[in-house]
């Protein structure tokens, strides 16, 4: 494929398989990862059906928040914050967070930031993406697109770091200095090399569910594609300059060691080889909606009624870490 085409610079103020050597049955997986698609596309909808036009107009208004708090049940994001085990939940309606040691969730703060990316960069230091909180009068006059946002503060706040009113990203994963991310609203996977600054457009090989980093080489990368002329895992060893097809799956993916993969249906798959060869380990007994690995063994897996599980042996088993 053509090599990474340069954007502009972003102003800051702005039935799974019965063996490893068999493939995981296409179908299975695919049609599981157009419900992952719906979940991710979702959130956009309700927050443009709620007034998302942005920019001015105070009488705007949020239809998507109820009167009571909903809880983290349309769940975007996974992250344990390494400042104090604490994990948070990115959602449609807000961050939340369950200390260690609780099993209830509770917001963030009282912001309703319909939070689509997410990922845990450092302790107390997170990125994300998404729609403003347009009940909240300090987001009203924002965009409808946040573009890459950063907190300092355990999610308390955001300062926008570049793109804001042109770019959703809806997965955000981050190596070194290098951050990926897919930009849903405009359907383009965008690399950075300077901590989400700056922007390079990849070729990719069709709309992403999502994209995991090795974690022994940054610029090689795998993602999973579906809905476009060919479904699967594609990896490439070059940071997104080319790519080559390695498998079937799709499904949401982590990568700490081994690569993981959880198919439509709650299946969870280890491959030692990046995809080549997936063995399932175990099933996560529901619809999964997010996946973060936080160790080489240990998951969290988000359901899509809002339950979230945790597994420390690889996906082989799973206990409940916390309930909407």
């Amino acid at each position: 494929m053509t090599r990474a085409t340069k954007v502009k610079k972003a102003r800051r103020e702005q039935a799974p398989p019965p063996k490893a050597q068999q493939p995981v049955p296409r179908g299975l997986l695919f049609f599981g990862a157009l419900a992952v698609i719906g979940l991710l596309a979702v959130g956009g909808l309700l927050w443009l059906s709620g007034g998302g036009g942005g920019g001015g107009g105070g009488g705007e208004t949020f239809s998507g928040v109820p009167a009571a708090d909903p809880g983290p049940v349309h769940v975007h994001g996974l992250g344990v914050n390494p400042a104090d085990g604490a994990l948070f939940i990115a959602t449609h309606t807000g961050l939340y967070k369950v200390d260690e040691g609780e099993r209830k969730a509770e917001r963030v703060g009282d912001r309703y930031q319909d939070t689509m990316g997410f990922t845990i960069v450092g302790p107390n230091r997170f990125l994300g993406s998404g729609h403003p909180d347009l009940n909240d009068a300090r987001e009203q006059n924002l965009p409808p697109l946040l573009g890459l946002i950063e907190s300092t503060d355990r999610g308390e706040s955001w300062e926008p770091i570049s793109l804001l009113g042109e770019a959703d990203f809806h997965v955000l994963r981050f190596a070194g200095e290098r951050v990926y991310g897919y930009d849903a609203s405009n359907d383009r996977l965008l690399v950075s090399g300077d901590r989400g600054r700056s922007w390079n457009q990849l070729e990719k090989p069709g709309p992403l569910v999502d994209l995991a980093v090795d974690p022994a080489d940054e610029r090689r990368i795998v993602v999973a594609s579906a809905g476009g002329l060919e479904e699967g895992l594609f990896e490439s060893r070059e940071g997104g300059d080319s790519w080559k097809r390695v498998s079937e799956a799709v499904g949401l993916l982590a990568w700490p060691g081994r690569l993981y993969l959880i198919a439509g249906g709650g299946q969870v798959f280890a491959s030692q080889d990046g995809g080549r060869r997936l063995e399932q380990q175990g099933e996560i007994g529901g619809q999964p909606a997010a996946l973060v690995a936080e160790g080489p063994t240990e998951l969290y897996a988000a359901l899509h009624d809002g339950t979230i599980k945790r597994s420390t042996d690889g996906g082989a088993s799973w206990v409940v870490r916390s309930t909407p």
